[in-house]
């Protein structure tokens, strides 16, 4: 008996002291100086990918990732920076932990544009059908999609995603596009209807622009108003001028940078 008594007041204090669901970590916040510092790296990053320097690129993000290594935007960054440098195995992994820890569309499409580009097709293909099914109303999706689909001998998909990619952005590019996959499978009908679509859409995009002039030249010109300008005194008024002209002292702030080397 003096057992299960014990045993009953053990449980007892697990049930009161320490409850079934975890407790929470508080969310430690971030100090000023530590966001300022990870605000700069993004800068040095995103410079260095404009200016082509991926060296100065990779360690502005790896040291990011350092500090932060659950961010998902850093990984995306450090993938497309791998793939511009054709590591395709490193983009791939950057690009898959990114999507497991941000479940983001576009972090899945970048992976299967490395699958595309290996030749992974089958890969490829089950990465962008992923990808439309979380975001299905961007054309590259169905594009991307179309490209995978014609690589593995299915160009009937390959049409049918193109079609997709076309009514959500109807582009002549598009077009063209099915055009040569029905040319490739020799089918002259679907060709000279695929034909008569491209002629139609130029003329509706020729429509468009002329529109777009006629607005434009519609639009009510804004009036700048004429500065006053002063009458320009003569050579004899300009020498009537009493005393010569003084001369002033530069600011302090420009006298206590001089002299000073620039960067």
């Amino acid at each position: 008996m003096i057992a299960i008594f014990v045993i009953l007041i053990f449980v007892a204090y697990l049930i009161f002291f320490f409850p079934m669901e975890p407790r929470k970590k508080k969310e430690e916040v971030k100090s000023p100086k530590y966001t300022a510092q990870m605000k700069k790296l993004w800068q040095i990053a995103q410079t260095a990918m404009k200016e082509r320097k991926p060296f100065r690129a990779e360690k502005a993000l790896l040291t990011i990732l350092k500090f932060d290594e659950k961010n998902a935007a850093a990984y995306n960054r450090l993938g497309i920076l791998y793939a511009k440098g054709q590591k395709y195995d490193e983009a791939v992994e950057c690009f898959e932990i990114a999507q497991s820890l941000d479940d983001n569309p576009a972090s899945i499409h970048n992976a299967g544009l490395i699958y595309l580009e290996t030749g992974a097709y089958e890969k490829a293909e089950m990465a962008f059908l992923q990808a439309i099914e979380m975001e299905g109303d961007v054309p590259a999706r169905y594009i991307a999609l179309a490209k995978a689909e014609e690589n593995l001998g299915k160009p009937k998909k390959a049409v049918e995603a193109l079609e997709n990619a076309y009514e959500l952005d109807p582009k002549v590019s598009t077009l063209r596009q099915i055009l040569a996959i029905y040319e490739g499978m020799g089918d002259a009908e679907a060709a000279m209807a695929v034909t008569a679509r491209i002629e139609e859409q130029i003329a509706k995009d020729s429509k468009m622009k002329q529109r777009m002039v006629v607005n434009r030249r519609a639009m009510p010109k804004r009036r700048v108003p004429a500065r006053a300008v002063s009458p320009i005194p003569r050579r004899n008024e300009r020498q009537t001028v009493a005393g010569p002209v003084p001369k002033t002292s530069a600011p302090k702030i420009i006298k206590s940078h001089a002299g000073r080397k620039r960067i």
